[in-house]
């Protein structure tokens, strides 16, 4: 599959660069604002689609199967892991996630970027497989206060889970050197604005722009 040309700063006259697709994973503790960051990228950003991952638990109030989750039984997810079909796995309070093989390198040959809502189990696995194409980002909370807070105002989860959220905060925090960058979550705007950053810095690295030697020769041709 073709790889898709890059944008060319709406000029029609000014002919595009070929680019591969990068995965980009946003990790953080629960509560912290991955999520809400990837939902807006994802309503900003027409180049980024999201990885939509397979999961065992049960579906959520408002959750729509292949658009919030793949929601599988542990038969077909436990095939999934032998015929070597998910990019990463992992199991989160008694429930299995991981990420479809398919459609992800689908994508990248496509010049379009996946996005990565995921623990950093699944990003050591994912730089496992594909190092090259991953950018990952940590999300950070300004404060645990702040962090507790957040999870109770989503009125989603028991006393009992928002504990076991915080004691496994502490866990995932120790992480954060493992990632390209560390976003802190002052401020939504400013964390947004500072993944938006990272996405555009990354896009424009000279090995994930593949049509560059191609270019540089026609601009040599017509001197």
């Amino acid at each position: 599959m073709a790889e898709r040309a890059q944008a060319s700063h709406d000029d029609p006259g000014v002919a595009a660069v070929a680019r591969r697709g990068l995965m980009l994973v946003l990790s953080s503790p629960s509560g912290a604002g991955k999520t809400t960051l990837s939902r807006r990228l994802l309503d900003s950003d027409p180049v980024i689609e999201l990885s939509i991952s397979v999961t065992t638990r049960a579906r959520r109030n408002g959750e729509i199967d292949k658009r919030d989750y793949h929601f599988i039984d542990h038969a077909r997810f436990d095939a999934m892991v032998r015929n070597g079909n998910l990019l990463e796995w992992a199991e989160v309070f008694g429930n299995c996630y991981g990420t479809p093989r398919e459609p992800v390198e689908a994508a990248l040959a496509a010049g379009r970027d996946v996005l990565f809502d995921i623990d950093w189990q699944g990003t050591q696995q994912l730089r496992e497989k594909a190092d090259r194409d991953l950018v990952s980002v940590f999300v950070l909370p300004p404060s645990i206060p702040d962090l507790e807070r957040r999870l109770r105002s989503r009125a989603q989860d028991s006393d009992a889970v928002i504990r076991a959220r915080m004691d496994k905060a502490s866990d995932e925090m120790s992480h954060w050197a493992e990632y390209d960058y560390v976003v802190i979550n002052h401020d939504l705007d400013q964390a947004f604005g500072d993944v938006q950053a990272i996405l555009a810095a990354e896009r424009l690295k000279r090995e994930r722009q593949t049509g560059l030697s191609a270019f540089v020769r026609r601009l040599q041709a017509d001197l």
